[in-house]
């Protein structure tokens, strides 16, 4: 079986409307559509693996619709050609309302959660070892290749250099057009740092390329650096990064960020029927999935963390329920997550009423008004 690749315009096929059998109806659609990173990243491979099993259990056929950017990957979900996004952090930021999301054709977006990944791997700062760099201090003035529209490798890139307490000044920074494209760079000395997970097929190319790669360490014995990782993007954790790219082993491990990658998450108003026996779907088949990819085994329903900054969806909680891994303290953290996205929400609604034209006035005008709404029901700002 082969997943099939397809462009991001292609029609998501179940519908109510057609005669095919839907996730609503109590089982799988006969077809889907996903979105995801680019092909060769570690999870477009997951979504690979994931797919052939629900095709091999439940004869249904999964469309991946690859993107190189955060916007690209929820567009065809927020119109509804795709049931679900296979996204990084990008997941967060939507929630926020902020970077790219916070323009006047986006605001914040109503995310909710199915599943994550945690493995063996880190998420880190990718850095060319022929530039002799040891430490993330070494990073300044360095090539930082960023993605145009996509906040996620970006703000990502410059909250882990605070960890030395540099920032975007002290790096030069290289646009590209798609991750595929900053990675091409990498291997073609164009740049010289860039945000990945250690087991991506990029960074793996990149460390067999006459450039190297490797991953500078994060100590979580740092307090002030990860403080301030922490107050740029409260999304990262310190990990023991045991595989993948740079010589990567249980023996030789390097401390240093992550976060769960890749994010299964669609929008809060789809059936909970349905994304239901998707969520039950992918808990049921890990075991044929978990060896189908590096880093597929971090889908784990055991390492799901109900806790952390997105919430999740009704239908996963219900899967999650039966399972008897959903307690009150995770509903708890949950409701909190969502009344969070409420007053981000309708913050959104009260400054769109009489928002500025100009672009720059809108974005600067939009994160006061945000900050000013999260500060009044006393919510940590993070982005200002």
């Amino acid at each position: 079986m082969t997943v099939r690749v397809a462009a991001a315009t292609a029609a998501f096929v179940c519908i109510v409307a057609t005669a095919m059998p839907c996730v609503g109806q109590g089982k799988l659609p006969s077809e889907m559509a996903w979105t995801a990173y680019d092909t060769g990243s570690s999870g477009f491979n997951i979504a690979v693996a994931i797919g052939q099993q629900l095709k091999q259990k439940y004869s249904s056929d999964l469309r991946l619709l690859p993107s190189g950017n955060d916007t690209g990957r929820l567009a065809p979900v927020r119109a509804g050609r795709a049931v679900i996004s296979q996204m990084g952090i990008g997941t967060y930021f939507a929630q926020e309302g902020v970077f790219e999301f916070g323009q006047k054709a986006w605001g914040p977006q109503p995310a909710r959660l199915l599943m994550t990944a945690t493995s063996c791997n880190g998420l880190g700062l990718a850095v060319a070892r022929d530039t002799g760099v040891k430490t993330v201090a070494d990073l300044k003035g360095k090539r930082l290749g960023i993605v145009v529209g996509s906040p996620a490798l970006t703000q990502g890139a410059l909250a882990l250099l605070g960890f030395a307490g540099l920032g975007a000044a002290d790096v030069k920074t290289v646009e590209f057009s798609s991750n595929n494209a900053m990675w091409k760079g990498m291997v073609n000395n164009e740049a010289d740092i860039a945000l990945s997970s250690t087991i991506s097929g990029q960074s793996k190319e990149m460390d067999t390329s006459p450039r190297g790669v490797i991953w500078p360490p994060m100590p979580s014995t740092d307090t002030a650096g990860w403080a301030r990782v922490k107050k740029k993007a409260p999304y990262f954790v310190a990990v023991q990064a045991t595989c993948g790219s740079g010589g990567l082993t249980p023996d030789k491990p390097v401390e240093m960020a992550g976060y769960a990658y890749p994010i299964f998450m669609t929008y809060a108003d789809r059936s909970e029927e349905q994304v239901y026996v998707i969520t039950k779907a992918m808990i049921d088949s890990y075991a044929d999935y978990k060896a189908g990819a590096p880093g597929a085994d971090g889908m784990a329903l055991d390492k799901q963390n109900f806790t952390w900054v997105v919430p999740y969806h009704p239908g996963a909680i219900k899967a999650f329920r039966e399972k008897g891994a959903w307690s009150d303290a995770a509903q708890k953290h949950n409701d909190a997550l969502i009344a969070r996205q409420q007053v981000i929400a309708a913050a959104w609604k009260a400054f769109g009423a009489n928002a500025p034209s100009d672009e720059k006035d809108f974005a600067a005008g939009w994160l006061k008004a945000r900050a000013e709404a999260l500060t009044k029901s006393g919510m940590d700002v993070i982005f200002d």
